[in-house]
């Protein structure tokens, strides 16, 4: 009886060892099985791989590296000592910015105009992009495209020149024909401040609506047709469908575009604050933001620290903004963050 019991499990430990040994084939069959799928999987995304390095060399150039020149900001910049060989004065050089009177106008200024760009810059690509979308021929679609599209390519120095057509005193459009017409006395453009959010505002929309447009018309390009379908089924007209699927669906995309435009909310396009007012001195109150008066000081002091000062000043903003508006948006709508 006790040769049997030990017989017994003697064949008990057999098949418990066997049963390891199998579930470990099967084990490591699957690892192999889960390692070959992930070599092949990264053999055929190797293309597209190959095609970010472009896109991560300018990166590294143009961001990562110069971002080693932050401690400028902190220093007395002497270039006959090297570009890290200046004296540390600690922050010294954001008194520049924080101290002087116009602190107060060119933060103001900065940071509202660019809040209305983006909300009137979004809510007009999106109407552009819904009309570019509802036309059938090919060639008028493409017509206005190009149409729309051009102005995002011209320099800002011919845009200013073209505002400049418009506005001049002495022979500009506005003054001696539309106005003329109506009866009403001529302006003094370039020296009315008062005028010039509005004009700044349409400048920015007549060149970036047609170039911003693009994401949304390629969002709204890549819905689910049936959707539409069965909405026109249902009796659902043009301006439902609009309203109750188009919007929707484009939410996702506002949001991240919306999100990478809070992180420049600290900087301006230096080029529409500058060149198309004419540095006109008049025009400082409205005109002035925080890359122009770093331009103008330097062109006076032709002090580096102080403008680096400024750009790590506008880059904190920037990302502490970009890190809160995503937190509000991980709060209200987890699925559409950036992280």
């Amino acid at each position: 009886m006790h040769g049997l019991l030990n017989k017994n499990k003697y064949k008990f430990c057999e098949v418990k060892c066997f049963l390891n040994l199998h579930f470990l084939y099967k084990v490591g069959r699957k690892v192999n099985m889960e390692k070959g799928i992930k070599i092949k999987k990264a053999k055929s995304s190797l293309p597209l791989l190959m095609l970010t390095i472009p896109g991560l060399l300018y990166l590294l150039i143009n961001n990562y590296i110069p971002m080693a020149g932050v401690i400028i900001a902190f220093k007395n910049q002497d270039f006959s000592k090297g570009i890290f060989g200046g004296k540390w004065i600690g922050f010294k050089n954001f008194d520049f910015l924080f101290k002087t009177k116009d602190a107060w106008i060119m933060t103001r200024n900065t940071v509202l105009y660019n809040l209305a760009f983006i909300i009137i810059g979004t809510i007009c690509a999106i109407i552009v992009a819904i009309l570019m979308t509802e036309l059938t021929k090919k060639t008028i679609s493409k017509f206005y495209q190009n149409a729309l599209v051009l102005p995002s390519v011209i320099s800002m120095v011919v845009v200013s020149y073209i505002a400049f057509s418009f506005l001049n005193s002495d022979s500009g459009l506005i003054n001696k024909s539309i106005l003329h017409l109506l009866g009403m006395p001529e302006v003094s453009w370039y020296s009315e401040p008062k005028y010039w959010p509005v004009i700044l505002i349409i400048v920015f929309l007549w060149k970036n609506t047609g170039y911003a447009s693009i994401v949304y018309m390629a969002s709204i390009a890549g819905m689910d047709k049936s959707i539409y379908e069965a909405a026109k089924i249902d009796g659902a007209g043009k301006l439902k469908q609009i309203t109750s699927i188009t919007l929707p669906l484009l939410k996702p995309t506002v949001i991240i575009m919306t999100l990478m435009a809070v992180g420049r909310i600290m900087a301006s396009d230096f080029g529409l604050f500058y060149q198309v007012p004419m540095n006109s001195g008049a025009l400082y109150s409205t005109t002035q933001t925080i890359d122009t008066f770093v331009y103008r000081a330097m062109m006076q002091l032709n002090d580096t620290g102080m403008a680096a000062a400024s750009g790590l000043y506008q880059s904190i903003v920037g990302f502490i903004l970009v890190i809160v508006a995503n937190g509000i948006v991980r709060k209200l709508d987890p699925e559409n963050s950036l992280f």
